[in-house]
């Protein structure tokens, strides 16, 4: 199909995905979920677990190879604003604030989930055959480990700020421990990518490519973006022309040496200036990629799960396991590590919640191991159907934590203005 044959296609499909997902998300808003759930709910519809299944005729005509190729460069433009957005909100200073807390859980919500990770991937494996031919078996644990222990650090955000509680300890200890698990994972699955190259060269690359790269966005960089956004010769076009062209470079650069471009842009968005000019970039880029752009990827997401994978009775079996392994490890561990770093149960209990949810960020973590040929499609499935079920839980059962402490009489301690000081018991 040439370039001028799938342009039109293309817009059609385009115009299928934005219908769907919007229609779905207020029924998903009208149930209590935040929009990211519908959005990777209609990825999944528009696939072959549904449209396909249903209609296998109107799939392929709408997502025809050609169009599928468009729809991943676009989908890429859209993560690569989303994770500009996401290091942006990344607040180091939050971390600082409550260390004892954080290191507890960010560590445990990171270790456990990847040990455990490890184990479940090793039954799967032997008893159900999810590994992809020329993966060795240790790169596959490690890669379903990684993605375990992944948190939705920016849909986390999202869900604290229309909650209404970035400023209770429980939302503003939960920011902090998502931000930094997200950076751990974002490193393991750096590794594992490294481990999958099979020689030291592309490791060598991966590692010093992304030292010489951070060294260079945040000694440089952030000194050049700083300027250029406070200056009043700079127009707001021309910042957001700048903002562009630094987004790009650093996702064409961080994807060239292997760590792929959402690394490259999440580091710039945590280098940005906190301005209210900067502000104002964000306004302008930051709709265009989330409403238009970012959809595309959760239906190219959407058109490599394949459900029906599920009727296997062992692969469900897996599935089910793994989910269980996923709350249990990341939820369990979380819960465990806060009790344990003094914070009271209505306390530990809503952070273990909120940093379960893996939403898009795993989402992400697998089309990156779909793109270098890690992840089979019955691997993929299962890790979708992981981040579907957490990510779903986390505002019912929020609202749930909220009615019990309401009726015990318990919810003053998560009203507190200001984070509690942690030094013991809080």
């Amino acid at each position: 199909m040439s370039p001028s044959e799938a342009a039109p296609l293309f817009f059609l499909a385009v115009v299928v995905i934005l219908v769907v997902v919007r229609l779905v998300c207020m029924v998903a808003i009208k149930l209590g979920q935040p929009p990211v759930v519908g959005e990777m709910i209609s990825g999944v519809l528009l696939g072959p677990s549904l449209l396909g299944l249903l209609l296998p005729g109107v799939q392929a005509a709408l997502f025809p190879d050609a169009v599928r190729s468009l729809l991943y460069v676009g989908g890429q433009i859209g993560l690569v604003i989303y994770m500009f957005g996401a290091g942006y909100e990344f607040n180091l200073g939050s971390i600082g604030k409550s260390r004892k807390s954080v290191a507890a859980i960010s560590s445990a919500g990171t270790l456990v989930p990847l040990v455990l990770g490890f184990g479940v991937s090793l039954v799967g494996l032997n008893w159900v055959g999810i590994g992809k031919d020329g993966v060795s078996p240790v790169t596959s644990m490690a890669f379903v480990g990684v993605a375990l222990a992944i948190t939705a650090f920016p849909m986390l955000a999202r869900i604290i700020t229309e909650r209404g509680i970035a400023s209770t300890r429980f939302g503003s200890l939960a920011l902090a421990c998502g931000a930094l698990d997200d950076v751990l994972a974002w490193i393991l699955l750096a590794v594992v990518l490294g481990m999958h190259a099979g020689s030291a060269g592309p490791v060598a690359l991966a590692l010093g490519g992304g030292v010489l790269f951070a060294g260079l966005v945040f000694v440089v960089g952030r000194r050049l973006l700083a300027k250029a956004m406070s200056s009043e010769r700079v127009s707001i076009d021309q910042r957001v022309l700048i903002t562009a062209m630094t987004l790009f470079a650093a996702a064409w650069f961080t994807d060239t040496i292997g760590l792929y471009a959402v690394f490259g842009v999440f580091c710039v968005g945590i280098a940005f200036p906190r301005i209210p000019a900067a502000d104002a970039v964000l306004a302008k880029i930051m709709p265009i990629g989330r409403i238009v752009f970012l959809p595309l990827f959760f239906t190219y997401s959407g058109l490599n799960t394949r459900f029906a994978l599920l009727a296997d009775p062992k692969l469900l079996t897996f599935a089910v396991l793994c989910v269980f392994v996923a709350i249990v490890g990341k939820l369990g561990a979380s819960w465990g590590a806060a009790r344990l770093a003094g914070e009271p149960p209505a306390i530990a209990s809503r952070v273990g919640v909120l940093v379960n949810a893996r939403g898009l960020m795993q989402l992400i973590a697998l089309n990156v191991g779909l793109a270098a040929g890690i992840v089979s499609p019955a691997l993929f499935t299962v890790l979708v159907l992981v981040a579907l079920v957490t990510t779903v839980m986390t505002a019912p059962v929020l609202s749930w934590l909220d009615r019990r402490d309401a009726r015990k009489g318990s919810s003053e301690v998560l009203l507190t203005a200001e984070p509690v000081p942690v030094t013991g018991k809080s």
